[in-house]
């Protein structure tokens, strides 16, 4: 049939005969990929490994709803040093529920001080627009969860050295960060985990941002007693309102700089105001 049809159609190379051939008899084409899809293990929900995979299957956060959300935040300009993602397929599982829903997310990376991912935090995000009482956040019970080993370890901006500033949330670090954006800096999530992070061996002045609440004075009160204890000079810095987000929000930019330089230690306000 190969030789009738090349007598016929006139062609001169196999590929072409074949593909005739092909046509003719209504073949499919031939797969072009041959190379064998290696299946991932299964890992367990929560876990380290489900953490790690969530944050290299996500996306950088420029131009994406998470730029957005942030910038409705008040927060402009982003200095998050790769530790923030956007996932546009998010599964939230609901409580006493088994099926997951979708949600796009802000996936930021926990890290241990070596910088090895050991967590996520997952901020679920309303893809329809921003409603003040929710901040931007997904209408969902839970729209903040986090996943994997976070005892000590939180989501850095920035490698610490001798001097890093630390409080609670993401979005009151990143508020900072418009004012200092060299400053290493580290959200450890909760008061309960920032009490207990884990400090750089070469620290030599924590700044502690804390909240204003009563959750905010047992962190300072036990991050100034470790901080003396390892040597450590322990300088808190205090919002005017809620955090610095509320701040940054509420009073903008200047205001908000104008509140932080008067805390800060004037050798520092050199060194890290300007980004890199």
């Amino acid at each position: 049939m190969l030789d009738i049809i090349r007598e016929r159609c006139g062609f001169g190379n196999f590929r072409e005969v074949a593909e005739e051939a092909r046509r003719f008899l209504k073949l499919p084409r031939p797969n072009q990929d041959v190379t064998p899809k290696v299946a991932l293990p299964a890992v367990q929900r929560g876990s380290r490994e489900a953490a790690r995979r969530l944050f290299a299957i996500s996306q950088p956060i420029e131009s994406t709803l998470v730029q957005l959300y942030l910038r409705r935040r008040g927060i402009d300009d982003v200095h998050h040093g790769g530790s923030l993602r956007y996932q546009p397929r998010c599964y939230y599982h609901p409580p006493n529920q088994d099926a997951p829903e979708i949600w796009p997310a802000m996936i930021a990376r926990v890290t241990d001080l070596d910088g090895t991912i050991t967590g996520v935090h997952r901020t679920w995000l309303d893809p329809e627009g921003f409603e003040p009482h929710r901040l931007g956040k997904a209408p969902i019970d839970t729209p903040r969860r986090a996943m994997g080993d976070l005892l000590g370890n939180a989501v850095r901006f920035g490698m610490a050295d001798d001097v890093l500033a630390a409080g609670e949330g993401i979005e009151t670090m990143l508020s900072l960060r418009c004012v200092l954006p060299t400053l290493p800096m580290a959200a450890a999530l909760s008061a309960n985990h920032l009490a207990a992070m884990a400090q750089p061996p070469n620290l030599r002045r924590l700044y502690i941002a804390r909240d204003a609440d009563a959750a905010g004075d047992m962190v300072q009160a036990v991050l100034s007693q470790r901080a003396e204890v390892a040597g450590i000079e322990a300088i808190p810095l205090s919002p005017r309102l809620g955090d610095f987000n509320e701040d940054l929000h509420t009073f903008g930019l200047d205001a908000l700089r104008a509140s932080i330089m008067g805390q800060i230690v004037p050798e520092d306000i050199v060194r890290f105001s300007r980004a890199g």
